[in-house]
């Protein structure tokens, strides 16, 4: 069984505006990141949406109803809410939450002699960014690489699991910054030429990826097929 998934980024938020890591804890969207979500919904306005998933975070919740608002089919068939559950949440940056980014990765990676979120990806690799962070974190709260993918294969076994996901079927996935660029590093081996790995994709881009659960591992079930701006 092959799911056409339509992730797209939630809109700009205040801590996107103030560049401070935005996980479980939540801003309201801005103006710009209403915007964001009503340039995704035009795009998005002539697939007929089966299903419709998202974190229980009001930033991914409100762009996931300004999408289907927009989009005819899913005002057809009654879908004005995405389903939300807690595992489609972003990463858990713990003691982190709310914290300048740029202040947070040289937390985590000046230890290690990587300064930055970049510089930890470049020696280290993705999973390090995680697992640095929960060392530096001084009550270990933030997820680990092997935690917080746990919690993201549990979410895509909710689209696996749905009634309403069948053969085919068009799926919208209202996601987060550092998931997306998780998912676009993990599978970059299916990934078309040219996208830049070591940024996280805008808010209200449209990443597309094919779903295969039937193939019964994880780590085997996601090709990436386009990410657009």
């Amino acid at each position: 069984m092959t799911v056409h998934l339509y992730l797209v980024r939630h809109g700009q938020t205040y801590f996107n505006v103030y560049n401070r890591l935005q996980g479980w804890s939540n801003s309201p969207l801005t103006e710009a990141g209403r915007a964001d979500a009503v340039r995704a919904g035009e795009k998005l306005a002539d697939i007929q949406f089966d299903a419709a998933f998202c974190s229980d975070t009001t930033r991914a919740q409100d762009t996931a109803r300004i999408i289907l608002e927009k989009n005819a089919h899913a005002r057809a068939a009654h879908m004005h809410e995405a389903e939300a559950h807690m595992e489609f949440r972003e990463q858990f940056y713990g003691y982190f939450e709310g914290r300048d980014m740029a202040e947070a990765w040289w937390a985590a990676g000046a230890p290690h002699g990587a300064p930055s979120y970049a510089a930890i990806l470049e020696k280290f690799g993705s999973a390090a960014t995680r697992d640095f962070l929960k060392e530096a974190d001084p009550f270990h709260h933030a997820e680990s690489d092997a935690e917080y993918w746990q919690r993201v294969e549990r979410a895509y076994s909710i689209i696996a699991a749905s009634p309403r996901v069948a053969e085919g079927s068009h799926v919208l996935v209202i996601a987060h910054g550092n998931t997306l660029l998780s998912l676009l590093q993990r599978f970059r081996d299916t990934a078309p030429e040219g996208i830049d790995l070591t940024v996280r994709p805008g808010n209200g881009s449209v990443t597309r990826l094919d779903f295969e659960p039937s193939e019964g591992q994880f780590s085997s079930a996601l090709r990436v097929v386009s990410l657009e701006a």
